[in-house]
Parts: structure tokens; C-alpha cells; sequence
């Protein structure tokens, strides 16, 4: 209950907050449940980069996508550099792209080099992943929330 109270609080205080003040590191941060993400964009060295000038575009998954994967592999990431960084890259697109840019079957170049497709028959997704929030913008892009971890191709 209290956890739920602490969340609660945490989600709010991110939703009061002018989102346009902070980069899409510190926003993510200040939503309180991206803890695995930005856990792993520390890891990877990522940081100074994602609050950058920018504009980026981040379908960023939640704790719970992140729950969501195998027993083991976040931890597997976390000890593969290389991997992690190229999963993390794959959920970031160049520029500013707003919900409504997105269009149906839409293929997005992202920062690891391959690309994402967008489909919005029964909901926007990015590659099977719902995006459950859209349009956080922050001063250097915005966030799309998204449901599940996407993998770039092999």
C-alpha cells in the first residue's frame, strides 16, 4: 500500500512537472518506473548522449516490460555491453517524432541502424509493443511509453 502511495505520488509529481524543463533522461527518471531503463542507459554510457542536444525520439519500455523478459537477461545485459547497447539503441529513432506522425506500416530508422515499423490497426505499436503513453515530450524529444522490450534484428 504504501509502495502504491510512493508511485502514486512519484507519477504525479512527474505529471505537474513542465516536462519541456528536463532532457528525456531526467524525465524518465522522474516518472519512477523506467528505473531498469535508465539503469541500463548508465550502463551502457548512454546518459550524456540521451541529454543531448537531440532531438530524440525514445519508445521507452517500462519496469514491467523489462520484468517481462526471461529470468536472467537483464543481468545478461547489464554484463554485455555491447548487447545492451545495441537493444537500447534500437528503441531510439532520430528527431522528434510525434503520435501524430505516426501512420500505418510507417518503418522508422533508429540509432543502432535497423528499423522499427509502426502498425495502429487496434492501437499504435512499435514492432508488437503497444504504446501505452504517447507524446511526453522533453526538452531535447519525447518519450513514447511502450509495453515490451524490442530486440533488433539478428
Amino acid at each position: 500500500m504504501i509502495r502504491k502511495m510512493l508511485l502514486s505520488s512519484a507519477a504525479a509529481a512527474f505529471l505537474a512537472t513542465p516536462a519541456l524543463a528536463a532532457d528525456i533522461v531526467d524525465v524518465a527518471v522522474g516518472a519512477g518506473n523506467f528505473t531498469t531503463l535508465v539503469a541500463a542507459v548508465q550502463a551502457a554510457g548512454l546518459v550524456d548522449t540521451l541529454k543531448g542536444e537531440g532531438p530524440f525520439t525514445v519508445f521507452a519500455p517500462t519496469d514491467a516490460a523489462f520484468a517481462a523478459l526471461p529470468e536472467g537477461t537483464v543481468q545478461g545485459l547489464l554484463n554485455d555491453i555491447p548487447a545492451l547497447t545495441a537493444i537500447l539503441t534500437y528503441h531510439v529513432v532520430p528527431g522528434k517524432v510525434m503520435s501524430s506522425d505516426l501512420a500505418e506500416g510507417m518503418t522508422a530508422a533508429t540509432v543502432n541502424g535497423a528499423n522499427v515499423t509502426i502498425t495502429l490497426g487496434g492501437g499504435a505499436k512499435v514492432n508488437g509493443a503497444n504504446i501505452v503513453q504517447a507524446d511526453i515530450e522533453a526538452s531535447n524529444g519525447v518519450i513514447h511509453v511502450i509495453d515490451a522490450v524490442i530486440l533488433p534484428p539478428q
